[in-house]
């Protein structure tokens, strides 16, 4: 069990916004890499095997910020929205 009591509320808060934004990269990013193998037509059990590891390494992430409580999960969740976005701004700037 993790016990995360001695952080204080305040000192814990920016920890979970770089977990998710770091959390967000990883997940979005191996969102990319699927989507390549699938449009290459590429490896079907490696599309596979990325989709199942994305979604376990999110659905580790948050139940580490739902063990702190209600705030961190939901700056954890900031985090990995804005890892979104930045995802989403450097494709679009990258063009087609």
């Amino acid at each position: 069990m993790i016990d995360l009591s001695p952080l204080s509320l305040p000192a814990a808060l920016p920890v979970f916004l770089l977990g998710g934004l770091v959390l967000g990269y990883a997940y979005f990013r191996a969102v990319r890499a699927t989507a390549d193998l699938v449009v290459s037509q590429g490896s079907l059990l490696c599309a596979v095997a990325l989709t199942l590891g994305r979604l376990a390494l999110l659905s580790a992430g948050f139940y580490l910020a739902v063990k702190a409580g209600g705030d961190a999960l939901l700056t954890a969740l900031a985090g990995v929205l804005g890892a979104r976005a930045l995802m989403l701004r450097r494709t679009r700037s990258a063009g087609p």
